[in-house]
C-alpha cells in the first residue's frame, strides 16, 4: 500500500498583516468601556493590565446604588464650575478610581500593573494610582487638569501620552480587522 501524501493547504497570506499594538489593543478597550459613563460633562473609560491580561475595568459615574447625572442633573454644571475644578462637588466616581476600587473588590493586585485611560487623569485620581503602584499609565485623551500627570512622573510612573484620541484608536482598530477579513 502506498501512502499519500497529506494535502498541502495552500494558504494566501494577507497582504496587510496588521494587528494592533498592545497600546492600542488596550486603549481601544478603554473607549469602549467609557461609552458605560453616566456623566453629562465628559466620558472617561480606564483598563488596568497586568502582564497583558485585563484585571479591572472602569468608567465614571455616581456611586453604587445612586441616581446618575444622566437621571439627575449635573451639579456642576447647575454652580457653572468650570471643568477640571472642584472635583469633590461631583457626585461621580472617576474611571480610574472605579477601576482602582474593582481590583480591591475581587482581590486582584495592581502593583507593577499598566493604566489605560481616554484622558489625562486628575490630582486625585493620580494620588491613587501612584499608592497603588501602578507603574504605567497610557493616556488617550486630555483634560484640563494636567497636575495629575506632573504629579504621576514626579514620582516615577512611567506617563506615556499618545497621540491619537481613544475613539480614534478604536476606529483605527476596527478598520484593521476590516482589512484582514475575507470578502
Amino acid at each position: 500500500m502506498s501512502q499519500k501524501e497529506p494535502k498541502k493547504r495552500i494558504t494566501s497570506k494577507p497582504q496587510h498583516s496588521i494587528r494592533p499594538t498592545v497600546d492600542e489593543y488596550f486603549t481601544a478597550m478603554a473607549e469602549l468601556v467609557s461609552t458605560r459613563s453616566t456623566c453629562l460633562r465628559r466620558q472617561f473609560g480606564t483598563v488596568i493590565v497586568q502582564d497583558n491580561h485585563v484585571i479591572s475595568t472602569g468608567y465614571n459615574g455616581a456611586p453604587r446604588g445612586m441616581p446618575h447625572c444622566i437621571d439627575i442633573g449635573c451639579l456642576r454644571d447647575e454652580l457653572h464650575i468650570p471643568s477640571g475644578t472642584k472635583h469633590e462637588i461631583c457626585r461621580g466616581v472617576h474611571s480610574e478610581q472605579n477601576a482602582i476600587i474593582q481590583c480591591a473588590i475581587h482581590g486582584e493586585s495592581t502593583a507593577g500593573a499598566t493604566l489605560y485611560v481616554t484622558g489625562y487623569p486628575c490630582k486625585i485620581c493620580a494620588k491613587m494610582i501612584i499608592n497603588a503602584m501602578i507603574k504605567r499609565v497610557v493616556v488617550s485623551g486630555s483634560y484640563s487638569d494636567t497636575e495629575g500627570i506632573d504629579l504621576l512622573r514626579e514620582a516615577g510612573v512611567e506617563v506615556t501620552i499618545l497621540e491619537q484620541k481613544a475613539k480614534d484608536v478604536l476606529l483605527k482598530v476596527i478598520k484593521m480587522k476590516e482589512s484582514r477579513q475575507r470578502k
